[in-house]
């Protein structure tokens, strides 16, 4: 029975149909980063209305980049994480302005392009153990199931009790996506052409009829464009040589490689791509600063695309025009309720974490690590903050049992940089 549902993540050649198809899911399953990114920047002093051209510009260029330079089915938008890293640590906590960190974001990301197109990227790849890249993907399906849970309104923040708690069953939303995640998980169990898209679709309507739909859309007005110069090429590297700047950019330089070669690692379905798609990623990243955001990075919710048939570049570059058009439709955006992109978002998380049945479970410091990186990747909701834990213990667990040996000194400096880089957080944050 197992056999007959699961589906094979093994390249192969697809039609043009699953492709758009893909493109299409994946599109919807990140298009809330179209409302949510402005909201955040907003706090670091960059308006929405002005911003939200900036996440639709950077993403419809960057899965372009992806599409058609990597030929991958990865989607390149504003990073979450990296936008709070921006707004929060940045702006809010270390004082600097917007314009700053957007210096320090392009410089950042340069940093990560010179990594990208040198031999260090696929050498860094190729000395990250095994578990630990099958703990990227399981924490990253962890992290997607508990946004999808959130957004479906399963469970919610408690912080006076526990980090999450149940949800109000009985509420529409709730009811709803309940109904989303059965429709859509049978259509997936049958092999429903299109299934992650239908369900999308028939929750949508059902929402609409019953009252519920999209929240928090901003009122954009597409006249408002004109004034979008007002954000493009505004970086400040005046204060380019103080320890604050420097500490910064190391900090940002991390999460940027990292975050951004664990989802590529997690998610690619051919492992050839790579190369070029950590290079694609790094091109986008750095034109986001001069775009005036926040830097891109892959999005995990590819995993949706890709699940859904896309193996090729025309899955990115059929959501990157998506992100385009997305500019005459945001009012639309609030007929599609998150109730419709819960479904998706949960199952896909699910079928990530079926990875984790190749962890070596007998070796506890193989397992160890990887369970750091499964768990805090979703506790945190920091890809790098999972990462760093899980490569910082993974040599120390091998030095203690001692299989020292087993360790590339890859690894050693890996560990190092990423102690490094909590201490620094640490620093900036205070």
């Amino acid at each position: 029975m197992e056999n007959k549902i699961k589906r094979s993540w093994q390249p192969k050649k697809t039609p043009i149909q699953k492709e758009i198809l893909a493109g299409i899911t994946g599109f919807f399953a990140i298009s809330y980063i179209i409302i949510v990114n402005p909201i955040i920047l907003t706090d670091a002093g960059i308006p929405a209305n002005l911003s939200v051209f900036a996440t639709i510009f950077s993403s419809f260029i960057g899965s372009l980049i992806m599409g058609i330079w990597a030929d991958a089915p990865i989607i390149i938008t504003p990073g979450m994480g990296v936008n709070a890293f921006f707004t929060y640590t940045l702006v809010v906590g270390m004082d600097l302005t917007w314009e700053q960190a957007v210096a320090i974001s392009i410089i950042s990301s340069f940093l990560y392009m010179v990594i990208a197109f040198t031999p260090i990227s696929e050498y860094l790849a190729q000395k990250i153990p095994q578990n630990l890249k099958i703990g990227i993907t399981a924490g990253i399906g962890m992290f997607l199931v508990v946004l999808g849970l959130e957004k479906a309104g399963i469970v919610k923040s408690d912080g006076s009790r526990s980090l999450l708690a149940m949800g109000n069953l009985l509420a529409p939303e709730v009811i709803l996506s309940l109904l989303g995640i059965m429709l859509t998980l049978i259509l997936f169990l049958r092999r429903v052409p299109g299934d992650f898209i239908i369900g999308i679709i028939v929750i949508s309507i059902l929402g609409n009829i019953i009252g519920v739909k999209g929240s928090n859309v901003p009122n954009i007005r597409l006249t408002e464009i004109s004034k979008y110069s007002e954000i493009v090429a505004q970086g400040d590297f005046s204060q380019l040589f103080t320890l604050k700047f420097l500490i910064a950019i190391f900090s940002m330089t991390m999460i940027l490689v990292f975050e951004s070669m664990g989802i590529l690692e997690g998610l690619l379905p051919v492992k050839s791509q790579f190369k070029k798609a950590f290079q694609a990623s790094s091109i986008a990243a750095f034109l986001s600063g001069f775009l005036g955001t926040s830097p891109t990075v892959a999005a995990a919710e590819s995993a949706s695309g890709i699940q859904s048939g896309g193996r090729r570049g025309a899955m990115a570059i059929i959501s990157g025009l998506l992100f385009l058009a997305a500019i005459f439709l945001i009012p639309l955006l609030s007929f599609i309720p998150e109730s419709a992109i819960a479904p998706v978002i949960i199952i896909t998380g699910a079928i990530m974490m079926q990875q984790l049945r190749f962890v070596k479970f007998a070796d506890f410091s193989e397992w160890f690590p990887t369970f750091l990186i499964l768990v805090l990747i979703p506790l945190t909701s920091s890809i790098s903050t999972g990462l760093a834990f899980g490569f910082i213990v993974y040599p120390i667990c091998k030095l203690v049992v001692g299989n020292y040996r087993d360790v590339s000194k890859v690894m050693y400096v890996l560990s190092f940089l990423f102690l490094i880089q909590l201490i620094c957080e640490s620093i900036i944050g205070q």
